[in-house]
């Protein structure tokens, strides 16, 4: 069912926002408790309304997260467009940082990845359990490192 608003302006109702955003219901309202999304209203079975163009921001908010932008970075990004202002300078700023903490990571597990490689590199099973020692190769690395 598709509700009409004033001055024959088409509102969908949340159901079929989800649907074509593939989004689930929950999902919407939570954009919308957040500020994310307005609605538009709500039906006389209080179902809330939303414009057409929720679909494309719903879109645009899901693409930001894919690019790792958390709900808040988003939510400053949408308040720069609300106000009227292209916010692509924004956006530009958050991937740039977003690219930086990705290299920072990277760089966090090529460190993981060589220290696990040392110890599998140097690995000698023992036979005999120690009492002062749960794995003495595990723990002969570590005074190591």
């Amino acid at each position: 069912m598709v509700a009409t608003f004033s001055q024959d302006r088409v509102l969908l109702q949340i159901g079929q926002v989800a649907e074509q955003s593939n989004v689930p219901i929950k999902t919407i309202r939570y954009y919308e408790e957040i500020g994310l999304l307005k609605s538009s209203g709500r039906t006389e079975g209080r179902f809330r309304l939303f414009a057409p163009d929720a679909i494309a921001r719903v879109a645009f908010i899901k693409r930001l997260q894919k690019l790792g932008l958390s709900l808040q970075e988003i939510a400053e990004i949408l308040g720069v467009y609300d106000r009227g202002l292209a916010p692509c300078t924004e956006i530009k700023q958050q991937l740039e940082h977003q690219l930086h903490e990705i290299d920072r990571r990277i760089a966090e597990l090529m460190t993981l990845r060589g220290e696990i490689d040392c110890l599998l590199r140097d690995w000698t099973p023992t036979e005999k359990a120690s009492t002062a020692e749960i794995c003495p190769i595990l723990q002969k690395h570590e005074t190591e490192l």
